[in-house]
Order: structure tokens, then C-alpha cells, then sequence
């Protein structure tokens, strides 16, 4: 089995450079897209975002980072989804709806990933909503440089707002753009997002769980297009797996296309005998033991 992204494991700082790459890389045939990451990841507006969502997330809540390190995470996940996607032949809203096609999924994809959490800046409670009225500025100076029609600028736009909107299911996703962010936003559950909350003293199931997992690949599934593989080092980590990562692909129009496999290491004494290896069931919501 090929695998076709970056490991998602700490430390954040590699992490960074290696999603920063995995996204260049991913983005070389598409020049469109590619400049609408750089645009993004330049944008003043868009890092305070990052970094302020990041301070009241973190410092405020306790819970685990949403700021520019995650975004780049969560986009580098995404393009890999959506590549995967695209080769098995499965349709984008994109395109059914009419309002571009692959190259310009990918800028939906991306966008919509990497701002997913601004609205965090304003607060937890309801920040898919403020999440949508923060990006607009923030798009609209990326698309009026890469869309000169404004119908396909605002269609563009709209798909992007709604996979904002919809990435932590309430409401739910509708299109597989928005999916993709979802589950994409689901797969940085690595330990190295929860060492920083648990440090700052947020103990409780969710972070001592993503302290738990190692590792997140994104690959080619047998079965369906996408196989997510999650590693753990104890089985305290498939809480995160089920709660945050499958919730979200059960949840989207990605169900038929994504699988989620969890295993631990080998590695951890006695508690390996708790899980080894589950993944999710083919028809029905729930793990079965692989």
C-alpha cells in the first residue's frame, strides 16, 4: 500500500516545514491553487487570525493548537484527501455544480481547510459563523487575483464558506469539499497537538487520548479510495480516533470513500493486549477488530 502524505507526528516545528512541502509538492500541477496558498500563508490578516484563534483556544480553554501550525497540518491532509479522491474517479461539487473544475477543488479544498478555525479568534461558541464572516476579507483579496469572472469568484467562494461553516458537523457537510475539510480537520489528533494543552495544565480524556497517538497516514485504500492509519502508543488514544477523526467521516458526504484503521506500536507493554488493530466497518458505524 503506497503511502501518499507526510506522517502527522510531533515535533510541531518539522511538522511545519514537512506540511509546508507536502502542500507545495501536491500543488505543482496546480498553479492556481499553489498561488492561492502562498497569497494565504503571506496574508497578514490571515496569520493574526491563526495566532489570536491559537491564544484564546490554548491559553484561555486549554484546549489543544488551532492556529497556524494546524492550518497547515489540516491543508496538507486535505490535498492529499482530495488527490486520492479525484483518482478513483469520485465527482467534486466543484464540478457538478458548475463552478470550476479539479484545479480550482483544490483551491476550495485548501481554503476552506486552512481557515477553517479562525472564528476561534472571536470565541469557541460559535466560531464556525464567525469563521465565515472573518475569511471574507481574506478571500475576496486571493480570489479577485485568481478568478476575474465574479459569478465563478462567488460560486468559488460560497463552497468555500459552507465547508467553513460546516467542518465540525453542526450543521453537518453537505458537499465532498466540505467533507474533505471535516475529516481533514479530524486527522490532527497526534500527541504532539496535546502535550502543549496538557502542559498547560487541560487534563482530561481528550488530551491524555491525543497523547496516545503517534502517527496519522493518510494512503490509497484497498477498498475504497482513502485509508486513514492511525498509530498509537496506548489504547487510550482510540478515544480520539472515534471521537474526533471517525465522527467526522461518518458524519460527511466521505462515508463511502474513507476508511479508518487504528493499531498500536508494539511498544507499550500490557496495554497492547486492550486494542492492536480495529478498523471502521465497511457498511456499518462502528469499529470492528482487523
Amino acid at each position: 500500500m503506497q503511502e501518499r502524505v507526510f506522517h502527522v507526528a510531533s515535533p510541531k516545528a518539522k511538522l511545519y516545514s514537512e506540511a509546508d512541502q507536502a502542500i507545495r509538492e501536491r500543488l505543482k500541477d496546480f498553479p492556481k491553487a499553489l498561488k492561492a496558498y502562498e497569497m494565504l500563508v503571506q496574508d497578514p490578516e490571515a496569520r493574526a487570525g491563526w495566532n489570536m484563534a491559537n491564544y484564546l483556544t490554548m491559553r484561555k480553554l486549554g484546549y489543544n493548537d488551532h492556529g497556524r501550525v494546524h492550518a497547515l497540518l489540516t491543508g496538507a491532509a486535505s490535498v492529499a484527501i482530495l488527490a486520492l479522491l479525484s483518482e478513483a474517479g469520485v465527482r467534486l461539487d466543484t464540478v457538478e455544480s458548475g463552478a470550476g473544475e479539479l484545479e480550482d477543488a483544490y483551491v476550495v479544498v485548501l481554503l476552506s481547510t486552512m481557515l477553517h478555525d479562525l472564528g476561534n479568534q472571536v470565541h469557541r461558541f460559535g466560531h464556525e459563523a464567525f469563521g465565515v464572516v472573518l475569511a471574507l476579507p481574506i478571500l475576496n483579496r486571493i480570489l479577485d487575483r485568481l478568478y476575474p469572472d465574479p459569478e465563478q469568484r462567488t460560486a468559488i467562494r460560497a463552497l468555500i464558506l459552507h465547508g467553513i461553516y460546516s467542518h465540525d458537523l453542526s450543521p453537518e457537510p453537505l458537499t465532498i469539499e466540505a467533507g474533505i475539510t471535516a475529516v481533514a480537520d479530524g486527522t490532527d489528533i497526534t500527541k504532539g497537538r496535546g502535550r502543549k494543552a496538557f502542559q498547560l495544565g487541560s487534563i482530561d480524556i481528550h488530551s491524555i487520548s491525543a497523547l496516545a497517538v503517534d502517527e496519522v497516514r493518510i494512503l490509497k485504500g484497498e477498498k475504497v479510495p482513502v485509508e486513514i492509519q492511525v498509530t498509537m502508543n496506548n489504547s487510550a488514544g482510540i478515544f480520539q480516533v472515534e471521537e474526533t477523526l471517525t465522527k467526522k467521516v461518518l458524519k460527511s458526504p466521505l462515508r463511502p470513500y474513507v476508511t479508518v484503521v487504528a493499531m498500536t506500536d508494539g511498544e507499550g507493554g500490557q496495554d497492547q493486549r486492550i486494542v492492536h488493530r480495529v478498523r471502521l466497518h465497511e457498511t456499518e458505524d462502528r469499529f470492528v477488530l482487523d
